[in-house]
């Protein structure tokens, strides 16, 4: 007999021969573990009866005498079960009888109930072993971990189709399927210690089951007494019928779920149920709790994940280099694999996790900077922008730039000088003077006789543009003039339009600012050497690599005024250079931020009245164009209609809204930029870029529906005159007075403190959006964890720098992984 089931049969029969005191041991049972699992593991038992035996034992010492027997005699069925009865046969023929261990036909069978409590080893006459003594650790997995989920046993077509809307089409798509949550159910009580509201297991007896028609006979309820020595507990199961036939042939049961109350008495609903000689995977354990759709539920994921687990794992190859994970001090993926779905205890769960995450962001910083190396391979034409040059230039400017535009002004024309295609971002709070260095980054590549294109989310930020450039651009010692700049978008003439194309295609127009007209077929350049991209984050890398590919190599620059958080830049802006414009130009102000409850809406109007009266313009912002029944929340035209009506009479009010035409939403603009309406009603499709230096108040209705960088480019439309503005937030509700997100309003201008708070509060959702299109979501990590962001981001560029291409065999393996994270059509050029 292997010495680590010798010691346990000794133990058993001892503790079975006190009658379950749990003083077998000094201690307890529970101090033999330790000491037991590394013998065990020097026997090379399996890994399933290894954990076995130290769940069930973990906490032994919580259990009453009656609940010990019962894990006792479940363990040691287990053992015979797994060595086929061999070891003990031989053990008990060979070895003489002790105290400790009495001779064999003197010990009742284990399953006997006497009075006097019978010792582990089973007298029955020994059978022929129904398996080898050890399980063959050659024989082949049952599935490819490439396999269909229909070669699954128990996996038939209608449970893969509802796999299939998880994304789940694979064997190996079952295993990397991770918990939404865990529940721990692994800290064991008795009936008499629970209390309401404890997530536990008990181990107990079932005593009694029936089940009857409740609610007119529309639902049936089974209901089952389960005691220990300790008391009784009442189980109640809804509209599962068939419960009650299992659970009369149980008789020792683990339930896990939360306690409730019912008429003053504790009670369990729907709690998860094992009878206790089986494996516990719901049970008695931290639970995985999957995520699921219509046709699956929880105990049928977990069983399939846990039999594709203990089939499929050693196929399992970790990619992360073994110098990588030790550096990071991270455990092998096939523990984590495991670790993740059937955790021992939180810290395993913890270890998992990290392992886990640090894969995630790692595979998505290789593809980062092998895009950045692919990228900056390339050459690109030099741009010279001598220091007398670019001052006589700067001078012609309204305003003299601030400290931090002259700083990314220098990294710009470092870029453009370098012989390799610029990749920069421009970011900058709304109104810090992005266009003006936009503006001079054009002029430098227009002295060069080159084209540069500037492309719009919107018509209306294209021609607000388009205006902003005629000033900085045209005029003396410009290398532009008039002509050589030109707007084209959806409304644009259809006449102009083919003008226009002809003028780029030839080379007479220099600059041209647009929408994604731009990217259309019909539109040839002669010599594209600059593309500069507003509002980065609408347009999706697809669409950038389109406007690249009409030019040779040209250079980059997307610009944004939405504040990135560090986490974030580092991550999925990763294969970009970064310029931050963060002061605001002399002279600009504050936005004064008031929160007011619906009640106090009449302070908001007077406010307006009386900034309109003194020659200044507002915003009106509501979260729906139009009232549903399915919501209060007030709509754009409904109060277009009211206002105007009731309140703001004396004015002329606008109203814009998605659903208008791009024709109708221009003309309304333009009747607001010049003024001829005092008060604008929009929905968010006023949120980025719209100046008009004329508005001092931003009012928000519903802005509890709006997320904190939302709310702070609302507030960024005004403020941008020499008056002092005001943003008022109204929530739909008086208790959103105390939403976080609205008081954060009220305290900074910050627009970076602003997205850090917001990333907290509401997380990065599918943060990679259109911009990285085709990326996998990330499961585990956390874009908050600026820690792990930065050590997967050092091992990424340790790696690129010591194999750029992977070409290493031992990168092999790795090279594949990370082109199945950053899936075709994605963020990178991997292949």
């Amino acid at each position: 007999m292997k010495k680590s089931i010798e010691k346990l049969r000794k133990f058993f029969r001892l503790e079975a021969d006190r009658g379950y005191d749990n003083k077998a041991v000094m201690g307890g049972l529970g101090n033999i573990l330790s000491s037991w699992d590394l013998e065990a593991r020097e026997d090379q038992l399996s890994e399933q009866i290894i954990q076995a035996v130290i769940s069930r034992l973990r906490d032994y010492h919580q259990l009453t005498p009656d609940s010990r027997e019962v894990v006792l005699k479940g363990i040691w069925k287990r053992v015979q079960d797994y060595t086929g009865g061999k070891d003990i046969q031989q053990s008990t023929a060979q070895s003489a009888p002790d105290a400790a261990s009495p001779p064999q036909e003197k010990t009742p069978p284990l399953e006997t109930t006497a009075d006097q409590p019978p010792p582990p080893p089973a007298a029955k006459a020994p059978k022929e072993p129904s398996q080898p003594e050890q399980p063959p650790v050659s024989q082949p997995p049952a599935y490819e971990l490439d396999s269909p989920i229909t070669e699954v046993k128990g996996i038939g077509a209608k449970r893969a189709q509802a796999l299939n809307k998880l994304g789940i089409n694979t064997v190996n798509d079952l295993l990397f399927t991770f918990p939404r949550r865990h529940d721990d159910y692994s800290q064991l009580k008795t009936i008499n210690k629970l209390w309401y509201g404890d997530e536990v297991t008990i181990i107990g007896t079932v005593k009694s089951v029936s089940s009857r028609q409740i609610h007119s006979k529309k639902m049936t309820l089974v209901e089952a007494v389960v005691t220990d020595k300790s008391g009784s507990l009442r189980v109640t199961w809804f509209n599962q019928p068939w419960l009650e036939k299992q659970l009369s042939r149980v008789k020792h049961i683990s339930l896990s779920g939360e306690v409730e109350q019912y008429l003053g008495r504790l009670t369990m609903n729907n709690p998860d149920w094992e009878p206790l000689s089986e494996e516990q995977l719901h049970t008695n354990r931290i639970v995985p709790v999957y995520p699921l759709t219509e046709g699956l539920n929880q105990k049928w994921l977990r069983k399939m994940i846990h039999q594709v687990l203990q089939t499929t794992l050693p196929q399992v190859i970790d990619p992360l280099p073994p110098k990588i994970r030790d550096q990071a001090e991270l455990i092998p993926l096939q523990t984590a694999l495991k670790e993740i779905h059937y955790p021992e205890d939180h810290q395993t769960l913890k270890r998992a996790i990290t392992r886990l995450a640090f894969d995630e962001i790692f595979l998505l910083q290789m593809g980062v900077f092998r895009q950045k190396i692919l990228w900056e391979s390339r050459e690109a034409r030099v741009f010279e922008s001598p220091c007398e040059w670019m001052d006589q230039q700067l001078a012609r400017l309204p305003y003299q730039l601030t400290n931090a535009q002259q700083k990314a002004l220098t990294q710009i024309r470092e870029d453009l000088q370098s012989g390799r295609p610029m990749n920069r971002l421009l970011q900058g709070d709304v109104g810090s003077g992005k266009t003006a260095v936009a503006a001079m980054s054009i002029l430098i590549v227009a002295e060069h006789s080159a084209q540069t294109a500037l492309m719009a989310p919107t018509s209306i930020l294209a021609e607000q543009h388009y205006q902003s450039l005629m000033e900085f651009l045209s005029g003396e010692d410009s290398p532009l003039g008039e002509e050589d700049i030109r707007l084209l978008i959806g409304s644009t003439p259809e006449q102009e339009k083919d003008q226009i194309r002809r003028g780029l295609e030839e080379g007479q127009i220099k600059v041209v600012i647009g929408t994604h007209a731009l990217l259309e077929e019909p539109v040839i350049f002669d010599d594209l050497q600059l593309a500069v991209i507003d509002e980065q984050h609408r347009f999706g890398v697809e669409q950038r690599g389109t406007l690249r590919e009409k030019g040779q190599n040209p250079h980059l620059m997307v610009m944004t005024a939405t504040p990135i958080p560090r986490s974030l830049a580092l991550t999925i802006y990763g294969d970009l250079d970064i310029s931050i414009i963060d002061q605001l130009p002399p002279g600009r102000q504050e936005v004064e931020t008031h929160l007011l409850s619906p009640s106090e809406r009449e302070r908001a109007y007077r406010l307006i009245r009386g900034q309109v009266d003194q020659g200044n313009q507002a915003f009106i912002i509501y979260p729906l164009v139009e009232e549903s029944d399915q919501s209060d929340l007030r709509a754009a035209v409904e109060e277009y209609e009211r206002l105007q009506r009731e309140i703001f009479s004396d004015y002329s009010l606008g109203l814009l809204h998605g659903r208008l035409h791009p024709e109708q939403k221009e003309e309304t603009m333009a009747e607001f930029r010049n003024r001829e309406t005092q008060i604008l009603i929009s929905t968010s499709v006023i949120e980025v870029g719209v100046d008009i230096p004329q508005a001092t108040v931003m009012l928000v209705e519903g802005a509890h529906r709006f997320g904190l960088a939302q709310l702070h480019q609302f507030r960024g439309r005004v403020g941008r005159g020499k008056d002092k503005a005001y943003c008022i937030l109204i929530p739909g509700d008086t208790k959103e007075i105390e939403n976080k997100r609205l008081l954060a309003m009220t305290e900074t201008n910050d627009g970076f403190k602003l997205a850090e708070l917001d990333l907290k509060l509401r997380g990065p959702g599918q943060f990679l959006g259109t911009r990285q299109s085709g990326y996998s979501e990330l499961s585990l990590a956390k874009i908050t964890d600026v820690e792990m962001i930065e050590k997967a981001r050092r091992a990424a560029r340790d790696l690129i720098q010591e194999d750029p291409d992977l070409a290493a065999q031992k990168h092999q393996e790795l090279a594949q992984k990370i082109n199945q994270f950053w899936t075709p059509g994605g963020g990178s050029d991997l292949s």
